[in-house]
């Protein structure tokens, strides 16, 4: 028969033993815990822009395509030059302001077509409502688009044919506010924010939605 002495000695190490596996099980349960939190916590630091008038790579309603009376020799300008609502969050560190671009890159020939392009917003800006920039406004600086103005200009898409990708780009700079004057045009634009050669750049990050927009049948 065990004497008592080694009954107890296997009793404590069988109890140190279970200790130890209960430690183990705690451990990795904790580092799953941490593990399944780091996706959200990536994803709450990306730099994003949205829109509650339309889902990205949705439709958008008729009231965002431009009017008759901004554009009075396209018939295809079937509505009210409603911009749409934009916003965005977790801008990049070192973000002084913020240049918005919207493209029609299939128009003219797949030559693109520029119907918006504003910056100088300043960094504590996070949007605009809708219908915000259909005009001029203290929160950004205009530039020029097509027609030649600095607010937003819709779309005016041909009938039968496949909706247009009319992309927004949100760019977050380290340029000042005023730091650029108005009436820049998109390439005069970009070139101040990426410069050829070797002058530094003066962008910190980019995002975009993309709302989709043909004329609708009558």
């Amino acid at each position: 028969m065990r004497s008592q002495e080694s009954i107890v000695a296997a009793a404590k190490s069988k109890g140190n033993a279970m200790k130890q596996s209960l430690g183990y099980l705690i451990l990795a349960g904790a580092i799953a815990v941490i593990s399944a939190g780091e996706p959200a916590e990536a994803q709450e630091k990306i730099f994003e822009l949205s829109s509650t008038t339309f889902k990205d790579g949705q439709m958008m309603p008729v009231r965002v395509a431009n009017s008759r009376a901004n554009f009075p020799r396209n018939e295809n300008c079937v509505g009210e030059n409603v911009s749409p609502q934009l916003s965005w969050i977790n801008p990049p560190a070192g973000t002084k302001s913020f240049a918005i671009l919207m493209v029609d890159p299939e128009g003219r020939g797949g030559g693109g077509v520029n119907h918006w392009v504003a910056y100088g917003i300043p960094a504590d800006v996070t949007g605009f409502a809708e219908g915000e920039v259909s005009k001029e406004s203290p929160k950004y600086i205009g530039g020029k688009s097509r027609l030649g103005v600095g607010h937003y200009s819709g779309p005016c898409t041909p009938p039968n044919s496949q909706p247009r990708h009319y992309t927004f780009v949100l760019v977050a700079t380290d340029l000042e506010p005023k730091e650029l004057p108005p009436g820049l045009t998109k390439e005069e634009l970009t070139a101040k924010i990426a410069p050829p050669g070797p002058a530094p750049r003066r962008d910190k990050g980019t995002a975009g939605i993309v709302g989709l927009f043909v004329k609708p049948a009558t």
